[in-house]
């Protein structure tokens, strides 16, 4: 499963969930994100050339972030650019994530483990504004 989450025509996240599968590759994001999430599925004894990437100047002015659920179960809360809150999400071991816009929260439903993949470098407390979650009693899964 590929769930997109948007905000009027905001892309706001991508879910990869763990079951996803098919032949080949495949980048769910636009070419123009700053982090790029694909999948691939390759057979046995396929291969890939050896390469280098060469140095492309960049110009990143929003933190793009990839989530990697390693273990557990975790509640995603989404907001617009105001910090108005939106809808939520579970996701679980194996699902993968990215949050391309607006703001998100997270809610730890069992123990989890989580990787994330963001760019950098990291700026600090310049990198991000904290505000109030949603109360629960507000919280609207899909």
């Amino acid at each position: 499963m590929i769930e997109e989450i948007k905000y009027k025509d905001n892309l706001l996240a991508i879910i990869m969930g763990a079951d996803y599968k098919e032949d080949g590759i495949s980048f769910f994001t636009p070419s123009y994100f700053s982090q790029q999430l694909g999948y691939m599925k390759r057979e046995k004894d396929y291969e890939i050339d050896p390469h280098v990437h060469n140095p492309v100047k960049r110009e990143v002015m929003w933190t793009q972030e990839v989530l990697f659920i390693k273990s557990g179960r975790v509640r995603v809360d989404f907001y617009n650019d105001e910090k108005e809150y939106l809808e939520s999400r579970v996701i679980k071991k194996g699902d993968v994530i990215l949050l391309a816009a607006g703001g998100h929260g997270f809610k730890m439903l069992e123990e989890s483990e989580i990787i994330e993949v963001k760019q950098g470098p990291y700026s600090g407390d310049r990198d991000k504004t904290r505000f109030d979650p949603v109360q629960s009693k507000n919280i609207t899964i899909k």
